[in-house]
This record gives structure tokens, sequence and C-alpha cells, in this order.
């Protein structure tokens, strides 16, 4: 049995889905987070898994909850982690987050949950806004976004 790390508020890393969803005009759905990690900054819409969802269950209803809209979860497209340390090195986040591509299927963009802002991001408006690093880089890696 392992021991709760006294050095993080969690006994393990926890896994998070993302969805990389794009609109028929070429615009990607993005949400202004209201909480850490990455608090107001703009991100692929997510959260944490479910004990006993899925990976596309999870993606699914972590979209509906902060935009309104309904997406049909797709593959698999970026992993990485996110580990936040206070200033006195103990573990604020750790995260593996599984981001999957996914299309849209209906709704308008309202920010809810855990987003302060949502809508369709044109390339144009993209470049203008404070985006974390792991959506940057997955969006100009995968797509020439940006």
């Amino acid at each position: 049995m392992m021991k709760n790390n006294k050095n993080t508020q969690f006994e393990f890393p926890q896994i998070a889905v993302g969805a990389v969803v794009f609109n028929s005009a070429g615009d990607v759905l993005l949400v202004k987070r209201k909480n850490e990690p990455s608090k107001n900054k703009w991100t692929i819409p997510g959260g944490r898994i479910q004990a006993g969802e899925t990976l596309d269950q999870a993606v699914e209803r972590e979209i509906f909850e902060e935009t309104a809209l309904k997406i049909k979860a797709g593959n698999i497209i970026y992993t990485f982690e996110l580990i936040e340390k206070n200033d006195d090195g103990k573990i604020k986040f750790h995260y593996i987050i599984i981001d999957l591509e996914a299309d849209y299927i209906s709704g308008e963009p309202r920010a809810d949950d855990d987003a302060l802002e949502t809508g369709w991001i044109s390339k144009k408006t993209y470049s203008t806004l404070d985006v974390n690093h792991s959506t940057r880089k997955l969006l100009n890696d995968k797509y020439n976004f940006g």
C-alpha cells in the first residue's frame, strides 16, 4: 500500500482529458480557466476523469459541462504531464492529460463550470490571447494553428 505523499494534495497523479474541437469555419474551441492550473489563461477545454468513465465519456461530459456544447470524441491526439509546485517545493498539481480530437455536434458556446469565458477562436484572435503553453504547443504542432 502506498502512503500518502505529504508533498502533495493528491495521493496519486490525476488523469484528465481535453477536446480539440474545430467548427466549420476553422475556429477552435477554447476556454478561459476560472481555476488553477492555468487560471485566467485560455486552454483546450476538459477536466478530470471520473471513476468508471471511458476517455470518450469523460471528454464529452467535460466539454458539455464547461461549454454547453455536444461533441463526439475521436482519437487521442496529444498526451502530456502537468506538474506544478508551490514556492516551498510541494506539489500543487500533478495531472496526466490526454487530449482527444472531437467533432462538434450542436450547441452554442456558453461558459459554465470552471470556465470564465468560452468561444470559437479564430487564428487572428488566437494570436492576441494569453494561451497556456501546452495548448499553444498542441495547436501549433498538430494543426499549424497560431
